[in-house]
């Protein structure tokens, strides 16, 4: 499977996920001079900012570890940013990474979320 649309399809299944999850869905690939977010989402009262890994094999390891200091710096910057042009100010945030690891039909073999990362 070529990388973006692994990437979409990892998006798409996070989307999901977060949506069974009693999510709401606030804006999907926001794009920022600082980085881009995947998903921001919200659920009571805090807004979650959220990066996709996903992954068809192992050969790299799994998703998650694709996120590094660097990658979280840039999550952190555009959701400074997302909040600043918005005018959020006293929510509560929290930034995630959802980890999918796909079976051969593009079907979950294995969906983790982490919340507050850098927490």
């Amino acid at each position: 499977m070529y990388r973006k649309s692994l990437g979409y399809t990892g998006e798409d299944l996070a989307v999901n996920y977060l949506l069974e999850k009693s999510f709401t869905i606030i804006n999907r690939n926001y794009h920022t001079r600082m980085g881009e977010i995947d998903i921001i989402a919200k659920k009571t009262d805090k807004l979650h900012f959220i990066e996709v890994k996903t992954r068809s094999n192992l050969n790299k390891g799994k998703p998650y570890e694709a996120v590094n200091q660097h990658k979280i710096h840039h999550l952190l910057k555009a959701a400074q940013f997302y909040l600043l042009k918005n005018k959020i100010k006293g929510c509560k945030l929290s930034l995630d990474v959802i980890s999918i690891w796909l079976n051969s039909d593009n079907t979950i073999k294995e969906i983790l979320y982490f919340e507050n990362i850098t927490m």
